[in-house]
């Protein structure tokens, strides 16, 4: 059994190496912090801790570090969320409150939180297969270019350009217009596509071509509205951190480039009482993420579809910083995309 003064020095010898990537020794713990009792004693509560797993000595007669499991209690139990900064707070209402539409957005997102945490960020779409068709768009850019553009309920704008045989007829593109919003409006995107099945046959026979193509082009878009993606940036804050895993980053960033591997971890992941997720170092071994660690908090957009943000990183990062970034920001981004 840990007592309550092991915890606390385990706290510290996590705190100290995340900060310096040096093992932490008894004595540079009783320099450093005001336990009031002796070498002896702390060397004695990390002989505690080393029985039950939670630190290790990487080299004989070196200090300790945490193992993923110490990293696990510290975060279940020891690690105390800081709150972000005025300026930090300011920053993220600033950079993504400009935002456009739900595609800037996210990729603003996931820029403003690899710049906050020093991690590769990650930020997965609103699981669009529930979203609802809001809108489409047929605009002129020429007389024979068309930008067919598909508007979700979550925020997403999915943008076509198609080329036309002939030239466009405004009067034409205005019946077409309204009767792609009057079938498919309000529509699950999962229902859109069996929706778009018999619009070609309700205009006469020579403008099928043209009607051909739209109904075409806006099957693909309602497909790629359904595929389920990341969107993530900072991956070279990893080469920052390179020593943090044992071997190479290279299956890290395999599992990078394989986003059907991190949306599967994304799915895998329990929040807590604070909403947050963490997965930490061994626990990702199946997913070959073996020497990192994921933390993620969901956010949902205005039709009440649910998605994760998060970051991911070595197993000795800054825990309560990162985790407080991370909630700050998918709150953030509930109430944004909440708005629209």
């Amino acid at each position: 059994m840990v007592s309550d003064r092991s915890l606390d020095v385990l706290r510290v010898i996590v705190q100290d190496y995340v900060a310096s990537r040096e093992p932490v020794g008894s004595k540079s713990i009783v320099e450093r912090y005001a336990f009031g009792v002796s070498a002896a004693t702390i060397r004695h509560d990390m002989a505690m801790l080393e029985e039950e797993e939670l630190i290790v000595a990487p080299h004989t007669s070196s200090g300790r570090i945490p193992t993923d499991k110490g990293y696990r209690v510290f975060v279940d139990q020891l690690a105390d969320l800081r709150p972000l900064t005025p300026v930090q707070r300011n920053a993220i209402e600033t950079f993504l409150g400009n935002s456009t539409d739900l595609d800037e957005v996210l990729v603003r997102t996931v820029r403003l939180l690899s710049q906050l945490t020093h991690q590769v960020a990650l930020v997965q779409y609103p699981t669009l297969g529930r979203s609802h068709v809001r809108h489409i768009e047929l605009v002129p850019l020429s007389t024979t270019r068309l930008l067919i553009v598909l508007i979700t309920d979550t925020g997403r704008v999915e943008q076509r350009h198609i080329d036309i045989g002939s030239e466009l007829d405004q009067e034409f593109l205005g019946d077409i217009r309204a009767k792609l919003n009057v079938k498919l409006g309000g529509l699950l995107l999962s229902d859109a596509a069996t929706a778009l099945d018999g619009v070609v046959g309700e205009f006469p026979q020579a403008r099928a071509p043209i009607v051909t193509e739209i109904v075409s082009s806006l099957r693909d878009q309602v497909a790629a509205n359904r595929t389920e993606k990341l969107v993530m940036a900072g991956a070279a804050n990893l080469a920052l951190t390179a020593e943090d895993f044992g071997g190479s980053i290279v299956p890290v960033l395999e599992a990078i480039e394989e986003q059907v591997t991190l949306l599967r971890l994304f799915a895998e992941m329990e929040p807590d009482q604070h909403g947050l997720s963490t997965s930490i170092g061994s626990e990702n071994a199946a997913f070959g993420l073996g020497e990192a660690s994921v933390l993620a908090s969901g956010y949902s957009s205005s039709g009440g579809e649910f998605a994760r943000v998060g970051v991911l990183g070595p197993t000795r990062m800054d825990y309560p910083s990162n985790m407080a970034a991370v909630r700050a920001v998918a709150r953030y981004l509930s109430r944004l995309l909440g708005e629209e």
